[in-house]
Parts: C-alpha cells; structure tokens; sequence
C-alpha cells in the first residue's frame, strides 16, 4: 500500500485536514501568548512594587510624584539657625502702688468708725498719727500706697553689635527694671533709650559688644502671600518660630500712624517685640499685636513694617523722642455714595471731615468737604494712607497736595507743623518718658483748669520711683520742693537741683499732699 492510496481514505484524509488546520491556529496562539506575557510582565512588577511585594520595581515613578508638593514647602531651618542669635527674651519688673484709698479699714466689720484712728496707724495720714499734720488729714482719701511688683515677658533683637535692642513700646512702657537674656543665657539690665507709644516701637541698650545682629530688609517690597517667618518666645518659651504667609498690607488700627502688615503667623504673648523674616533671612516686621476674642493667636496677627520702625528708631537713638508731620485736619473714607456726592468718578482719596482752627490746612486754605486726592503726586488710594505718609515727613516741609472741591482738582500747598509730643520729662535716663522720676506729664489745658487748680503738670504715666512713691496717672504736680511748676522745663530744672529727694505737691480729686519721690 503506497502513500497516495492511503491518503485516498476518508478517516486518513479527515485527520490530515484537521492537523493541516490546527498547526497553523496553534503556533499563531503561542505566539500572542507570548508577547501578552512579555507586555504584562513590568506592569505587575510595577504593581507588586507599589503594594512592597517586589523590591526590584521599588524607584518607580510615582514615588518622586508622591513626594513633589512636599518639596515646594519652605525651610527655615538654616535662618533660623543663623539669626536666631540675634533674637532676645526681654523680661520687665514694673512696681504698680495700690490705689489710695481712704482711711476706713476694709476688714472692719463692725462698722465703728468713730474710734481711735491710733487703731490703724496707717489709715489716712502718711506722716503717721503721731505728726502734727494729723489732724489735716482725717477724713481725706489718702492712704499710702504698697507698691506691688508686676512681671511681664515679650522679645526683640539685635540691631547693632553694640548692644542696641529694639522692641515693642508696650513691652517696656512703665517698667522700673528690664533684663535681656541671649540664647547663650547671658543677662544684662537694659537700659531704655527711648520709647514712641504711637508707633509702639522701643529702643534699649545693653553693655556689651560684638554681638550678633539680624539683617534689616524692606517692608515695601514685601508681597501678600509671600512666606514668613516669626521668632520669639510665646508664653516665655524663649526663641520659638513660627511661620505663615502674608495675609494683608496696609493695614490701618487705633494708632493711624503705623500701616501694619497681616499675617497668618501663630503670634501669642510673648511674641511682642520680635522680628518678622522674610525668605531672604531679612527682617521686614515686628511682631506687634494680635486679633483675639480669646487673647491667644487666632489666625489674624500685625506686625509693624521695618521701614517705619527703623525711621523712628533712628530718632529715638539721636533725639530721644519723635516729632512727626502735622496737616491739622480730621478726614474719614470716601464711600462709593460720597464719591457719587462730590462728583468723583471712584471712591479714593481722604475726605476732609474738619479742619483744625490755626492749623497748617487752614493756612493754606483747606475747607472742610474737600477731597485729598494726591500728596507730593503719589496718589491716595485709601484715606489710611495719608496719615501715614504725613507723618513720616518732618514738621516745616512744605507738601503739595492735590484736592477735589466743586467738582475739579486744584493744588495747595501746605507747611506741615508738628504732631504735639505729651511725653515731655526728660528722656534719655534709667526709666523711660521720665528721666530720673519716671513721669511722663503735660501742661493742663483750659478746659481742665478751674479754681483751685492753676497751672501745674497733668501725669500721664508714671513708672521707676514716681510709680513707686504712689503716684499715678491723672495727678497734677503743682510745686516741686515748694516752687510751682508750670512747665516740663520747670520740674526737670527742679529734679536737677535735687538731693536724694524731691517733695512734689500733687492734687488728686480735691485733696492736696506732698509726696517725697527718691531722684534717680
């Protein structure tokens, strides 16, 4: 039987047909098999590695994607670092005396007071029950004062390697001792050389030398949203950081003199007075207050920008005190109905509400219902900004001033006078505002002169000895070592002349006493 016969048979010639057709489908599915596998293969390893199983596929792409955002965030371990040196805990002792009260005893309850005022010797007279002046003062509402110790913390840095601080004016004001610790622990007693409330910035001095400074940068160039850094001790927890974006510029509080920067940085007590960095490692700020229904941070914090901190430092430094421009004129916002109201075609500008009698703006003819649009050709977006920039100008310079009145622009010119600085003892010595007694006084006005009371100085604050012989804000000092003082240059020549000792006469309501305050 040869092969073309058995080919011939149908069984035979059936299997050949199958094997014919099977050959060809099966090597055709071997081969996509195996490129499914070949494709398959790295992506399962690529999975495995996701989940840990597979070491090998572990530096895959997604884990830099992963990481990316995190990369974007800044680091402020290196300035931290490198300027956290400069930044000081300032520590203040203030002696705050008891109210003077009058001379029935508070922890009588037999409500006798007919008895022997022998009973509480130091009830009503100061000079003791014994002295022939007892008899004067029964009755009175004098009591001599214990004066109780008061402690506060805030921060500042270093501005010069001399020893020369600044920090916030709230954290200093009326206080009779002041202590900066360094991070290396040591301590000086600080010196404070002069003190602007209005602005809320400090300057003291300690005896040391070669010290680490901070870098000043400018405020102007700083942009909203930018990051920047706080350093400080919150709660005394000395050189903390702290760090946030810039929320806000320009921003206008109680003052009107300071145009404060918003932040989102924690800022809590103790923060007062310390710098604000920004990315450079360039202070822009001070950390100065904080927007609280609870008095800790809670989103909202001001800081006071370098630029005016630094142009009031420099005058505190030479001067001891501040002057500032004065336009003599009360203005307020320009709303869009007042705009509509004067013509103007957008709310800007500050609209003059008052005009101060025989101030600059009167003298130059500024009338109440005109609108400020420009000072010196730099427009005035927000009414905020004038003061602001009046301010930083020296008395006796002459502005131009570009205003809205009737319906068209026309330009005056004015000589700016001075802002009235009440701080008038002597600056400069061991107790700021208050030279050797640490009282900060003023003239009596018109209005608060009456019969009785004829010239003398008003107090406004009082801290060192002043503070701690009793007296207070809102006594008068009519005499000083029995000569009448009628101006700030009379008490400082009378201080001068003093030994040990100075007897002020004070008024307080109707009643009169001489207090002996210890010269400084």
């Amino acid at each position: 039987m040869n092969l073309p016969s058995v080919i011939r048979k149908p069984l035979i010639a059936a299997i050949l047909g199958a094997l014919t057709i099977a050959v060809p489908a099966g090597a055709l599915y071997l081969a996509g098999a195996t490129r499914a596998v070949a494709t398959t293969a790295p992506s399962a390893a690529m999975s495995s590695g996701a989940t840990g199983t597979s070491t090998a596929a572990s530096p895959a792409t997604p884990a830099p994607a992963a990481a990316g955002p995190a990369t974007m965030l800044p680091d402020f371990s290196s300035m931290v670092q490198k300027y956290g040196p400069a930044v000081v805990n300032i520590s203040v002792v203030s002696k705050v005396s008891t109210s003077w009260s009058s001379g029935d005893n508070p922890g009588d309850d037999s409500g006798d007071n007919s008895g022997d005022n022998n009973d509480n010797p130091s009830d009503s007279n100061p000079f003791g029950p014994n002295s022939p002046f007892a008899p004067f003062f029964r009755g009175l509402p004098f009591q001599m004062p214990q004066p109780q110790p008061m402690r506060g913390e805030g921060s500042g840095f270093i501005i010069r390697p001399d020893g020369v601080i600044m920090t916030n004016a709230h954290v200093v004001n009326g206080a009779s001792e002041v202590t900066v610790r360094l991070t290396d622990r040591r301590e000086y007693t600080a010196k404070v050389v002069g003190v602007d409330p209005k602005s809320d910035i400090a300057i003291l001095r300690i005896p040391a030398k070669d010290l680490p400074t901070v870098r000043i940068g400018d405020s102007r160039g700083l942009k909203v949203g930018e990051w920047v850094l706080a350093i400080g001790a919150p709660f005394g927890f000395e050189n903390s950081a702290t760090a946030g974006i810039v929320s806000a510029k320009g921003r206008t509080l109680e003052s009107g003199y300071v145009p404060f920067i918003q932040t989102d940085v924690p800022i809590n007590p103790g923060n007062s007075g310390g710098p604000l960095f920004n990315m450079r490692g360039e202070v822009v700020g001070i950390n100065s207050q904080i927007y609280s229904r609870s008095g800790g941070y809670m989103g909202v914090s001001f800081s006071i920008p370098i630029d005016v901190a630094m142009q009031v430092g420099e005058q505190l430094q030479t001067t001891g005190h501040v002057t500032r421009g004065k336009l003599g004129v009360v203005i307020q916002p320009v709303t869009q109905g007042l705009a509509d109201s004067f013509g103007l075609p957008q709310p800007e500008g500050a609209l003059v509400s008052s005009v101060e009698k025989g101030g600059p703006a009167e003298h130059a003819g500024i009338e109440s219902g005109d609108v400020i649009l420009k000072l010196n050709g730099t427009p005035l977006k927000d009414s905020s900004e004038l003061p602001v920039q009046i301010a930083a100008i020296a008395p006796g310079t002459s502005v131009k001033l570009e205003i809205w009145r009737n319906h068209a622009r026309r330009e005056i010119t004015v000589k700016l006078g001075t802002v009235a600085d009440k701080r008038t003892a002597a600056t400069g010595g061991p107790h700021q505002e208050g030279g050797r007694l640490g009282l900060a006084v003023r003239p009596l006005t018109a209005e608060e002169q009456d019969a009785n009371t004829r010239g003398g100085l008003v107090v406004e604050r009082a801290s060192g000895p002043a503070a701690a012989a009793g007296i207070r804000p809102g006594d008068v000092v009519l005499a000083a070592n029995g000569s009448p003082v009628h101006d700030a240059e009379e008490l400082r020549s009378a201080v001068e002349k003093s030994k040990g000792h100075i007897a002020l006469l004070i008024q307080r309501g109707d009643a009169r006493l001489f207090v002996p305050v210890r010269v400084g």
